[in-house]
């Protein structure tokens, strides 16, 4: 079911989808201009390195993770966001069961 537009949007109304070994992906509410994605990570899972067109915000809800953004690695947790341009190849490590919360401008038709 697409949440295209949604104006309300229930955690029990979201199903997840594997995007990973070990990580489950649900995509939120979404419009044209802007997408939420909640990743939820097993320890020592990876979100492989990639690009994309679209600027990404990531918001680390809980756990630890190895985050690799262009040229440079760091140690993320619960309370630290990442920006992502369009473009840039990026990356993380689970060091610690967690939750991944993305932003992403304009929305991933791929997601969807």
């Amino acid at each position: 079911m697409s949440h295209k537009d949604a104006r309300w949007l229930f955690a029990g109304d979201v199903a997840g989808e594997p995007a990973g070994e070990g990580v489950t992906r649900f995509v939120k509410s979404y419009t044209d201009e802007v997408m939420v994605v909640e990743n939820h990570f097993e320890k020592g899972a990876v979100g492989a390195l990639h690009s994309h067109p679209h600027t990404q915000i990531t918001y680390v809800v809980s756990g630890r993770f190895e985050f690799t953004i262009g040229d440079e690695t760091k140690v993320v947790q619960a309370g630290d966001t990442m920006l992502k341009k369009d473009g840039v190849i990026h990356g993380c490590k689970c060091l610690e069961a967690g939750v991944l919360l993305d932003i992403f401008s304009p929305m991933r038709e791929d997601f969807v």
